[in-house]
């Protein structure tokens, strides 16, 4: 009988994190981790969050609080003064929502618990369609991360960062998602609104056009 290595996945509550989930709990035991940066829509993503674990019966939860990078500012996803892009993404243009160097603090987080409760792995449903824009959305920096997890870490201490939905884009996530049975209509991707999605924020329009080139309706409800 083969033991089942633990993983911590990071999850926002979004599509992609979800789906990043369920890809591990395949064959992992489960940890998962959410981290509240200052965003604008964080108590409806807390509740996606919880939503989704609940589904998975995922016990060992950890909601930490990195709400210092609201002080710090330089994006609209946390400056309410700063409005949000709407429609898709330009390439090669960092947007207003890129969060400076927001990855790396939600890592450093995961990188610390897993060493604490001995999880081997850190899963993380980064996606290079975004890292077009997002510098700490590309395989570039997992690699590099990686190495300074290796380099920081204890010697008897093995932490792999998992990003398996790094080359998919919308359209091939929405499908996983339904080969794997996720429960998308738990999550949430609306930068701008927690009631309703707004529909027209770059994360809406990336999420609405999956759904339609995958052949599938969006369970969430827009404006």
């Amino acid at each position: 009988m083969t033991t089942r290595s633990k993983a911590i996945v990071l999850l926002s509550g979004g599509l992609d994190s979800c789906v990043c989930l369920a890809e591990a709990a395949r064959d992992r035991d489960l940890a998962v981790l959410h981290v509240n940066y200052g965003q604008r829509t964080e108590q409806r993503e807390l509740s996606a969050f919880h939503a989704v674990a609940d589904h998975y019966h995922v016990g060992e939860r950890l909601v930490a609080d990195i709400s210092y990078l609201e002080r710090i500012g330089g994006s609209s996803l946390i400056d309410t003064a700063v409005s949000v892009e709407t429609g898709l993404p330009n390439e090669g243009v960092v947007p207003s929502t890129y969060v400076p160097f927001r990855n790396a603090h939600i890592l450093a987080v995961g990188v610390s618990w897993a060493e604490v409760i001995g999880a081997r792995e850190l899963w993380i449903g980064a996606v290079a369609e975004d890292g077009s824009g997002y510098p700490d959305c590309t395989a570039e920096f997992y690699e590099a991360f990686g190495a300074a997890v290796a380099a920081g870490t204890k010697p008897d201490t093995s932490i792999v960062i998992r990003t398996p939905l790094l080359n998919l884009d919308k359209e091939k996530i929405v499908r996983r998602g339904h080969e794997l049975a996720a429960p998308l209509h738990l999550t949430w991707s609306c930068y701008v609104d927690g009631e309703a999605a707004c529909g027209a924020c770059e994360s809406c329009q990336l999420r609405l056009r999956g759904f339609e080139r995958a052949g599938f309706e969006d369970p969430i409800t827009y404006r």
